[in-house]
């Protein structure tokens, strides 16, 4: 019988067990089979939890976890962070300059299918900084502003992307394919309105739930990348440059409400007090791992010097359907976008 865990529950930190005496990869797989049921169950009653003590160090050993914990792939779908492959189906978390703080999102919201699980391994620990903080979804959602939450539950929200060679991901790599009609074949089974641009960039837009009902819990959840995406996020200084070069419509990213009403600078700096109330952070250590649900919570990362490498594997799929979302994906027209979306 598998030995009890014990996890630490302390304020502002992730649920953590640490695993004695575990000194090959043989022993660790064997460990973690013995132990998966457990894991599982702290990962429905915290949404994240930290495993640390195990001689993970390459993209082989997180393999292996993988296919203990996460057996069944998720593709990285609508890329749009640019990621190193390390092999065996491992891949960085990010690559983003390390001065970058990324903000609390659910990974891939904005697609039909997304992963339910995600695994990240540190191989090298930063110096200072770069913690994957997360934040339960549940607790966000209960501290979010009355009058947002009510038009989100109510409406959806809205993605526009245009993708670029000099900003971002261009569309090629965002759909992994040269071929723009397998985009424009991709967009429409999957709801999302496209246009091409005269200069050849890409314009896409689409409406999705901004909750959604867990699977396995049947807890309401707040799953979305809106704050994360919104302009009003963005550094004044990079939404200034910005703006004058693309016009207010050629941003990277941007979202809105389903109601088509414009989110005000307040109503984002509410969504992210509402992260921000509900994160938790644990710093790394070589061979951490950290098992999130991606359904019930949102991760990020904050900024770091030194080296880091942080590999990542996401697992489990889950149907949109399957969360009963209150309202339908559909695709918007990417055009010139209006004040106020069509009822």
């Amino acid at each position: 019988m598998a030995q009890t865990l014990h996890w630490e529950i302390e304020p502002g930190r992730p649920a953590l067990t640490r695993i004695p005496g575990i000194d090959s990869m043989t022993a660790a797989v064997g460990w973690l089979r013995e132990h998966h049921r457990q894991i599982a169950q702290a990962l429905a009653e915290h949404g994240a939890v930290f495993l640390r003590g195990l001689p993970v160090a390459t993209s082989e050993d997180v393999a292996a976890v993988r296919d203990v914990l996460l057996p069944n792939p998720t593709p990285y779908r609508e890329k749009a962070t640019p990621r190193s492959d390390f092999g065996n189906g491992v891949a960085s978390s990010t690559d983003l300059p390390p001065n970058q703080a990324i903000r609390m999102h659910n990974e891939n919201s904005y697609t039909l299918t997304f992963p339910g699980l995600l695994l990240f391994a540190c191989l090298i620990a930063p110096a200072e900084g770069g913690a994957t903080p997360v934040a339960d979804c549940r607790k966000v959602l209960a501290n979010l502003p009355a009058t947002v939450l009510e038009r989100v539950r109510a409406t959806g929200w809205t993605l526009t992307r245009t993708y670029s060679e000099y900003v971002s991901l261009d569309w090629r790599t965002a759909f992994a394919t040269e071929d723009p009609a397998a985009v424009e074949a991709y967009c429409t089974e999957n709801h999302i309105g496209w246009e091409w641009q005269e200069d050849g960039r890409l314009r896409t837009r689409q409406l999705r739930p901004g909750t959604v009902v867990h699977p396995g819990t049947g807890e309401e959840v707040w799953f979305n990348h809106m704050a994360f995406w919104s302009e009003w996020s963005l550094d004044p200084v990079i939404r200034e440059a910005l703006t004058e070069e693309f016009g207010p419509d050629g941003l990277p990213f941007n979202t809105g409400i389903g109601d088509g009403v414009p989110l005000t600078e307040d109503e984002v700096a509410g969504i992210n007090r509402a992260y921000e109330e509900a994160t938790v952070r644990e710093p790394w250590q070589r061979g951490d791992l950290l098992l999130v649900d991606n359904v019930s919570t949102s991760h990020g990362r904050d900024p770091f010097t030194g080296d880091r490498k942080i590999a990542v594997v996401m697992g489990e799929p889950v149907d949109l359907l399957a969360c009963r979302p209150g309202v339908a994906p559909a695709a918007l027209p990417a055009g010139a976008l209006p004040a106020v979306l069509p009822a």
